[in-house]
Protein backbone atom coordinates (compact mmCIF):
# COMPACT_ATOMS: atom_id res chain seq x y z
CA UNK A 1 0.00 0.00 0.00
CA UNK A 2 1.45 3.37 -1.05
CA UNK A 3 1.80 6.12 1.51
CA UNK A 4 0.39 9.54 0.71
CA UNK A 5 3.26 11.97 0.91
CA UNK A 6 2.85 15.68 0.45
CA UNK A 7 4.47 17.23 -2.58
CA UNK A 8 7.60 19.24 -1.84
CA UNK A 9 7.09 22.97 -1.51
CA UNK A 10 8.13 24.41 -4.88
CA UNK A 11 7.92 28.19 -4.84
CA UNK A 12 10.10 28.80 -7.87
CA UNK A 13 7.24 30.11 -10.02
CA UNK A 14 4.98 31.68 -7.40
CA UNK A 15 5.74 35.25 -8.54
CA UNK A 16 4.78 34.42 -12.12
CA UNK A 17 1.60 32.65 -11.03
CA UNK A 18 0.61 35.59 -8.84
CA UNK A 19 1.32 38.04 -11.67
CA UNK A 20 -0.93 35.99 -13.94
CA UNK A 21 -3.64 36.10 -11.28
CA UNK A 22 -3.33 39.90 -11.10
CA UNK A 23 -3.61 40.13 -14.88
CA UNK A 24 -6.66 37.85 -14.99
CA UNK A 25 -8.35 39.75 -12.17
CA UNK A 26 -7.80 43.07 -13.95
CA UNK A 27 -9.34 41.60 -17.10
CA UNK A 28 -12.32 40.36 -15.08
CA UNK A 29 -12.83 43.80 -13.57
CA UNK A 30 -12.77 45.41 -16.99
CA UNK A 31 -15.20 42.87 -18.47
CA UNK A 32 -17.55 43.30 -15.51
CA UNK A 33 -17.51 47.08 -15.92
CA UNK A 34 -18.47 46.68 -19.57
CA UNK A 35 -21.32 44.37 -18.56
CA UNK A 36 -22.42 46.80 -15.84
CA UNK A 37 -22.89 49.51 -18.44
CA UNK A 38 -25.64 47.40 -20.00
CA UNK A 39 -27.14 46.04 -16.78
CA UNK A 40 -30.05 47.21 -14.70
CA UNK A 41 -29.53 49.01 -11.39
CA UNK A 42 -29.71 45.89 -9.20
CA UNK A 43 -27.29 43.89 -11.34
CA UNK A 44 -25.00 46.92 -11.62
CA UNK A 45 -24.80 47.10 -7.82
CA UNK A 46 -23.90 43.38 -7.61
CA UNK A 47 -21.16 43.86 -10.21
CA UNK A 48 -19.81 46.88 -8.35
CA UNK A 49 -19.65 44.90 -5.09
CA UNK A 50 -17.89 42.00 -6.79
CA UNK A 51 -15.37 44.34 -8.39
CA UNK A 52 -14.61 45.84 -4.98
CA UNK A 53 -13.78 42.35 -3.70
CA UNK A 54 -11.60 41.81 -6.76
CA UNK A 55 -9.73 45.05 -6.04
CA UNK A 56 -9.12 43.90 -2.47
CA UNK A 57 -7.77 40.63 -3.83
CA UNK A 58 -5.42 42.57 -6.10
CA UNK A 59 -3.91 44.26 -3.06
CA UNK A 60 -3.34 40.87 -1.46
CA UNK A 61 -1.81 39.43 -4.63
CA UNK A 62 0.56 42.37 -4.89
CA UNK A 63 1.68 41.95 -1.28
CA UNK A 64 2.30 38.25 -1.90
CA UNK A 65 4.30 39.09 -5.01
CA UNK A 66 6.52 41.39 -2.93
CA UNK A 67 6.98 38.69 -0.29
CA UNK A 68 7.76 35.97 -2.81
CA UNK A 69 10.14 38.20 -4.76
CA UNK A 70 12.07 39.08 -1.62
CA UNK A 71 12.26 35.40 -0.61
CA UNK A 72 13.55 34.58 -4.08
CA UNK A 73 16.38 37.11 -3.65
CA UNK A 74 17.48 35.61 -0.31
Amino acid sequence: MAKNRPNPDNRSDNVEKLQAMVHNTLENIEAAEETAALAGPEERQKIKAKNEKRKQSLNGFREEIKDEASKRQN
